[in-house]
């Protein structure tokens, strides 16, 4: 909160180079981009960071198999491309998973012509995963017993990439790399629109805990409202040759449904991808690409009865899923890209559009505005944001800075050598299911040392302090000091995934939450914990 309430004095302070809006994928590359390379940037989002889209992924980091059906083979080889260079540069985070595919009886092509296309989509990928592997029922029974076969018509494996922790976490990153670099970035802090005097952009922004009002300048404004960037543009008059639409992704967290570290895919009785993705402990379950006008949504009747049904018609299980079985539920809108001149966005099959990023720029305005885009491609935003905003006459001091990407090899094994020498991974809870040296150095790389530091100082710091979760004292600790948690829902949901993979009535009964709340909230602890609570409660709108 001390940190927050500090960059919050600092945004009405001087002239930035660039103001970002928003604080979802596109925006946290923008800054840590902009950053790294020398700029003065400041930050803002209305929610807190990954508060909306950027929280709702698959947590997959794939090359976009699906788009070889519509011929888009210049966005499959670039975003091939794009996730073998963020699994090259976040190896802790960012790994090689199988997908485990079968095809039904009666769909619309053979399974080895889709084969073959697994074979052309490892080609794209440079060859850097391992290679496709063909299916037999045989090997299906064999393998996943879970899958029914009884209208097996072929099967095929091949590989893609997901994010260890949640998407939220890995947008995060980014921010607090970007703020270690000099960002002012502040959460719950909305901008109320821009206008553009003496060379500057003025945005009128308001606290979102406060209601206080202040204004931020800057020399170059970048939109990355993500499904708001229409909105954000309305108010400050800009027209741009992109617009947004939208598609409802929802996914369903149910009890793990197979202990294979593999995605299991299928084409729902709709001809939708249909996907059943590894969580730890538990299984994510769900489709995507449901259209909707609103970039508010929610998870209906409907859905649930739509992915239950399907899931339940495709797997051999004891018994069949229901709506009791669902621990959480992740429900947003992807911002599709088409252009300003099309009235519906109907120019193509809609579950054949893609997620290709478009960037318009106003150089006469020194106006930014992102649409679209797949968190596979993010770097690739943020090194085109910064060529962009210097081609705006903006000095970044350190152009060719590399400001992604995991610190280096030494820097990891000088950590792993302190863990070794302090027997870190006796200290692992027995039903983990990872060393704890691997699990702090994944979320937390070279800022894992200071966790060193404070378990060696004090072993209770190396206790879980939450049961029923893998949170140690000192996370909570570090947490408070560095993420810039302002809501018990930011720790819960975003910095940590607990609220996806743990029911909200055993968060609520979880012994030491309290000390948490106490830890990351001081005397506003009680306040915290019972606002969390009364809005898991509350019906949604």
């Amino acid at each position: 909160m001390k940190l927050r309430t500090s960059n919050i004095e600092k945004l009405g302070q001087g002239i930035y180079d660039a103001l970002v809006i928003g604080g979802g994928i596109n925006g946290a590359v923008s800054a840590a981009a902009l950053s790294g390379k020398g700029a003065r940037v400041a930050l803002i989002d209305q929610r807190d960071f990954a508060g909306f889209t950027s929280q709702q992924s698959s947590n997959l980091a794939w090359g976009g198999i699906k788009y070889l059906e519509s011929n888009d083979f210049g966005l499959v080889w670039g975003l091939c491309k794009s996730r073998n260079h963020l699994m090259e540069n976040y190896p802790s985070r960012v790994k090689e998973i199988r997908f485990y595919s079968t095809i039904e009886k009666g769909f619309r092509f053979h399974p080895r012509f889709i084969w073959l296309g697994t074979w052309l989509y490892w080609f794209f990928g440079r060859g850097f995963t391992k290679t496709p592997r063909w299916l037999p029922k045989r090997t299906v029974n064999s393998e996943e017993p879970v899958i029914r076969t009884d209208n097996f018509y072929g099967g095929f494996e091949y590989s893609d990439a997901y994010l260890h922790d949640n998407d939220a976490r890995f947008v995060f990153q980014f921010i607090r790399s970007a703020m270690d670099r000099g960002c002012i970035a502040a959460n719950y802090v909305e901008s109320l629109g821009a206008r553009r005097e003496d060379g500057l952009w003025i945005t009128r922004a308001r606290d979102g805990m406060t209601g206080q009002e202040f204004e931020i300048c800057s020399r170059v404004l970048i939109n990355a409202a993500g499904p708001f960037v229409d909105a954000h543009n309305r108010k400050t008059g800009e027209t741009t040759a992109h617009r947004h639409v939208f598609s409802k992704g929802i996914h369903l967290i149910v009890p793990q449904i197979t202990k294979n570290q593999r995605v299991l895919t299928f084409f729902a009785d709709d001809g939708r991808l249909f996907f059943v993705i590894p969580m730890g402990v538990r299984t994510c379950v769900g489709t995507t690409d449901t259209r909707t006008e609103s970039p508010f949504s929610e998870v209906t009747e409907e859905d649930r009865h739509f992915v239950l049904e399907n899931i339940n018609k495709r797997l051999n299980l004891k018994k069949p899923l229901t709506c009791e079985d669902i621990i959480a539920e992740r429900c947003g809108v992807r911002p599709l890209v088409v252009s300003t001149g099309n009235g519906s966005g109907n120019e193509r099959d809609w579950l054949q559009m893609s997620r290709k990023h478009e960037i318009d720029v106003s150089r006469d305005t020194a106006h930014i505005s992102i649409f679209g885009g797949k968190l596979t491609d993010c770097v690739n935003v943020g090194n085109e944001v910064a060529d962009y905003v210097s081609a705006m006459g903006v000095r970044l001091e350190n152009p060719d800075y590399k400001w992604y990407g995991e610190p280096h090899s030494s820097v990891r094994e000088e950590y792993l050598q302190q863990a070794k020498l302090m027997n870190l991974d006796g200290y692992t809870s027995p039903d983990a299911i990872e060393q704890l040296s691997q699990r702090l150095w994944r979320r937390y790389d070279r800022q894992a040392l200071e966790l060193l530091a404070d378990i060696r100082e004090d072993p209770r710091q190396a206790e879980i302090l939450i049961k029923g979760t893998d949170y140690i004292r000192c996370e909570i600790r570090l947490a408070k000091q560095q993420e810039m948690i302002t809501k018990l829902e930011d720790f819960l949901r975003r910095r940590s995934k607990i609220a996806l993979v743990v029911r909200k009535e055993d968060i609520r009964r979880a012994e030491g939450l309290m000390e948490a709340c106490e830890i990351l909230f001081e005397e506003q602890a009680k306040a915290k914990f019972d606002e969390y609570f009364e809005e898991c409660d509350a019906p949604q709108k």
